[in-house]
C-alpha cells in the first residue's frame, strides 16, 4: 500500500488526447506508474477521456489518478512527459508542409512543458519522429539524455511479431532489433535476430526474410491502408509506456530508441535509433554493436536522411 501511495505522488504527462495519447494514458494508469495528466488543446476532450478512465478504475482495480486538462500548469513538476501531439498528413500536403506544421506544434508544446516542468524527461512519439526529437532537444535546452524518441521499440515489436507469425512460435522467444530512422530507411537487423538463441537465418530462407524485413519497414502504412481512416495506436502506446516504465522505475532496459549520436557508429549530431540503456537518467548509455557492412551502410544512409530533415527544420523554425 505504501508503495502505491509513493507512486501516486509521481506525476506523468501525456500531450495529445488522440488515440495514441489516450491509450498511453490508459496503459500508464493500469500499471499505476503515477498520477497521469492528459493534455490536449481541445476543450472537454481530455477531461472526458480522463473521467472515462477514472470510471474504469473500480473495474480494473487501479488507484491511479487521471486528470484531463487544457492548461500546461497542470503538468507542473512532472517527472516525465510523453509527447504524441501532431498533425497527420492531409491531402495536398507535401513532406515539407507536414514537417513545418508538426515542427511548430512541437516547438509550442515543449516550450509549454519547460515553463512548468523544466526537469522532465521527454519521450517523443510525434512524427516525423527523429526530426521531432531534434526540435524537442533544441527548444527544451535539456541535456540530450533527457530527450528520447519512441520508434525502435515499435518497429522492433512489429519485426518480432512478423517473425513469430512466420515461424509459428511465441513472440516471447524472438529476439530482434530495428535501428535507424523511423520510416522507409529503418534497418531491421537480420544477422542478430534469433529464436531462443537460434539465428533466424537458419530457420527462414533469405528471400522470405527479406520480405519480412520489407513488411516491417512498411508496418505502419499497412495498418493505415487497412483502417482507411486512421493509424496504429495500440502498439505505439505500448512501446511508449515500456520506455516510460523503464525510465520511471529505473529498470535500465536495453531498448532501441531514438537518441542523439555524437560519434557512436561513426555518426555525429544526428538523432537516430540505436540500442540504449534506459533508466532514471533517461538515455544512460548508447550501446555500440558490431554490424555487418550492409547494415552499417544502411544505418549511415538512414542517419543521412534524418540529418537532412534536421537541417531543413532548423532553417524553418530558426533553431540553429
Amino acid at each position: 500500500m505504501r508503495g502505491n501511495m509513493t507512486m501516486a505522488r509521481r506525476k506523468i504527462g501525456v500531450i495529445g488526447g488522440g488515440f495514441v495519447g489516450s491509450t498511453t494514458a490508459q496503459r500508464m494508469a493500469e500499471k499505476e506508474l503515477g498520477e497521469v495528466v492528459l493534455f490536449d488543446i481541445l476543450e472537454g476532450m481530455p477531461q472526458g477521456k480522463a473521467l472515462d478512465l477514472a470510471q474504469a478504475a473500480p473495474v480494473c482495480g487501479y488507484e491511479t489518478g487521471v486528470i484531463g486538462t487544457n492548461d500546461y500548469a497542470d503538468l507542473a513538476g512532472a517527472e516525465l512527459v510523453v509527447i504524441t501531439a501532431g498533425m497527420p498528413r492531409k491531402p495536398g500536403m507535401d513532406r515539407s508542409d507536414l514537417l513545418k506544421v508538426n515542427g511548430e506544434i512541437q516547438q509550442k508544446v515543449v516550450s509549454g512543458i519547460m515553463e512548468v516542468a523544466p526537469d522532465a524527461t521527454l519521450v517523443i512519439v510525434s512524427n516525423p519522429l527523429d526530426v521531432m526529437c531534434y526540435v524537442a532537444h533544441q527548444v527544451s535546452g535539456l541535456p540530450s539524455n533527457k530527450v528520447v524518441g519512441m520508434a525502435g521499440v515499435l518497429d522492433t515489436a512489429r519485426y518480432r511479431a512478423f517473425l513469430a507469425m512466420e515461424l509459428g512460435c511465441s513472440t516471447k522467444d524472438i529476439q530482434a532489433m530495428v535501428l535507424g530512422g523511423h520510416g522507409d530507411s529503418m534497418v531491421p537487423l537480420t544477422s542478430t535476430a534469433s529464436v531462443s538463441g537460434i539465428p533466424v537465418q537458419q530457420l527462414i530462407a533469405p528471400e522470405r526474410l527479406a520480405e519480412i524485413v520489407d513488411r516491417t519497414r512498411h508496418g505502419g502504412a499497412e495498418i493505415v491502408k487497412l483502417l482507411k481512416t486512421g493509424s496504429a495506436y495500440y502498439a505505439p502506446s505500448a512501446a511508449a509506456v515500456a520506455m516510460a516504465e523503464s525510465i520511471l522505475l529505473d529498470q535500465k532496459r536495453v531498448l532501441p530508441c531514438c537518441a542523439l549520436l555524437n560519434g557512436e557508429y561513426g555518426i555525429n549530431d544526428t538523432w537516430v535509433g540505436v540500442p540504449v540503456v534506459l533508466g532514471s537518467n533517461g538515455v544512460e548509455k548508447v550501446l555500440e554493436v558490431d554490424l555487418s557492412e550492409e547494415d552499417r551502410g544502411a544505418l549511415h544512409s538512414s542517419a543521412g536522411a534524418v540529418n537532412g530533415g534536421q537541417q531543413e527544420i532548423s532553417e524553418m523554425l530558426s533553431l540553429a
